[in-house]
């Protein structure tokens, strides 16, 4: 018999002894096909519907003993902010800007001989810290030259400092990125992986001639080649902009950093005009106009009134900027203005800054500060119904707009720096064509 015609006459086997065997019987069938040689075919069948129920059942419990579970301490969050040193900064609004809220360690900087490089303070210098969630310090680094740089550091104990100054060693290592606008800049910047000091840069240049807060519009576009800071392998944070190119509306502007022989930075257009004006379109870095300039309906007193400036919606405690060099003419409470700051510019221009949460150390009555120097923060100080400032742009007493007022351009560039400049210009436009050429050429 073959082996097929022996699979065939199992299967009939099978069949018949499944249709003899009672249901409630429990069938185990075993069909050897090891000797299809022979034509042998063996079949066992085992029925034993009663047998299994007479077998004892008993229900064991145990206990076990499981290991002890430790939880491994947490390390504490921490957070690294990196900011550059704006005209007019103070130490305390530096740290402000750094999310530093630590009393102790404002106080070894002010005491501690070691660590009083910091008030030393150069406009483009970088400060990099690290702080715990809820803003105490754990480390500082001043980058104060080019082969120095402070370090003031938490100790073991948790409780004192250590400041130590040491060799720099740091290189800068120049960054290329590129970016459109969907909704916001700071939007656009971390989608292009933009550090946010670096984006404040770019809404510092060109603020005189865009307005951050409603002048965007979506599709707008920007490159950007910035310095990126390093220490012994680990990155410091960002450094200076070295050009950027903005085009807004289909107009495209352009600066480039110039070094002069004081040391002094400033950025330019390829012509050598100077990218800053004698006054700052905004006082804010980045916020919204909760409420324009002419008449509306008060928001406490419900009656129409005039609005002789504009309010600019911001979180409590942002920094506010003089918007140019001038004098302080009052730092105090002022009716529904709350505390407030007026400012005297030449020209017969006079700048107001009011609900403000608290003023900067120097800004004082009869002292002189500095365009972007930070005088005041962010409140809701007399008639206010939420955090904003109020501000105010007078011309020989009359209120204009400060929006909308013509700003007159800084001084340009001095002559003996053209030559110097327009080379260093020009290899800047290289990497910035090279940037413009590399961007998709659709856009959501």
């Amino acid at each position: 018999m073959t082996f097929a015609e022996s699979k065939i006459v199992a299967q009939i086997v099978l069949t018949r002894l499944w249709r003899l065997l009672p249901k409630q019987a429990l069938v185990a069938v075993t069909v050897l096909f090891a000797l299809p040689v022979f034509g042998v075919l063996t079949a066992f069948g085992v029925a034993s519907g009663t047998q299994l129920d007479k077998i004892e059942r008993r229900e064991i419990t145990e206990l076990l003993t499981l290991p002890a579970l430790t939880q491994e301490p947490t390390k504490a969050e921490q957070f690294r902010v990196s900011e550059r040193v704006q005209r007019g900064d103070t130490v305390a609004s530096l740290l402000q800007r750094l999310n530093v809220d630590d009393p102790a360690a404002f106080a070894f900087l002010r005491t501690t001989p070691e660590a009083k490089t910091i008030f030393q303070l150069r406009p483009n210098r970088t400060l990099q810290a690290t702080t715990t969630a809820d803003g105490k310090l754990v480390s500082l680094n001043y980058l104060y030259s080019s082969e120095e740089y402070l370090q003031v550091r938490l100790q073991d104990d948790g409780v004192h400092f250590s400041a130590e100054k040491k060799k720099m060693g740091a290189s800068a290592q120049v960054a290329r990125k590129s970016g459109v606008i969907k909704s916001s800049l700071y939007a656009a910047t971390d989608d292009a992986g933009i550090p946010d000091a670096v984006a404040t840069q770019i809404a510092r240049i060109f603020s005189t001639d865009i307005d951050f807060h409603v002048d965007l519009r979506k599709g707008d576009q920007f490159s950007v080649v910035y310095e990126m800071l390093h220490q012994d392998g680990e990155a410091l944070g960002a450094g200076r902009v070295l050009s950027a190119e903005f085009t807004n509306n289909g107009k495209k502007f352009e600066a480039f950093l110039f070094t002069d022989a004081d040391g002094q930075d400033g950025y330019y257009s390829v012509e050598g005009q100077n990218r800053a004006k004698s006054f700052l379109r905004s006082p804010l870095a980045f916020s919204r106009v909760s409420s324009g300039f002419g008449g509306r309906v008060h928001p406490l007193l419900k009656n129409w009134r005039q609005h002789t400036g504009v309010d600019f919606a911001a979180p409590r405690g942002t920094p506010t900027w003089a918007t140019a060099d001038g004098v302080v003419e009052f730092a105090g409470v002022k009716g529904g203005y709350g505390n407030v700051i007026e400012v005297r510019h030449s020209g017969g221009v006079t700048t107001l800054y009011a609900h403000l949460s608290g003023f900067a150390s120097n800004a004082r009555k009869g002292m002189r500060v500095s365009q972007g120097q930070t005088i005041g923060f962010v409140g809701a100080t007399g008639w206010a119904t939420g955090p904003h400032l109020h501000y105010e742009f007078k011309i020989s007493g009359q209120h204009q707009n400060p929006m909308r007022v013509a700003l007159p351009k800084a001084e340009p560039l001095a002559q003996k720096y053209i030559a110097a400049f327009k080379q260093s210009a020009q290899a800047q436009i290289a990497q910035l064509v090279l940037l413009r050429d590399s961007r998709p050429g659709k856009f959501e």
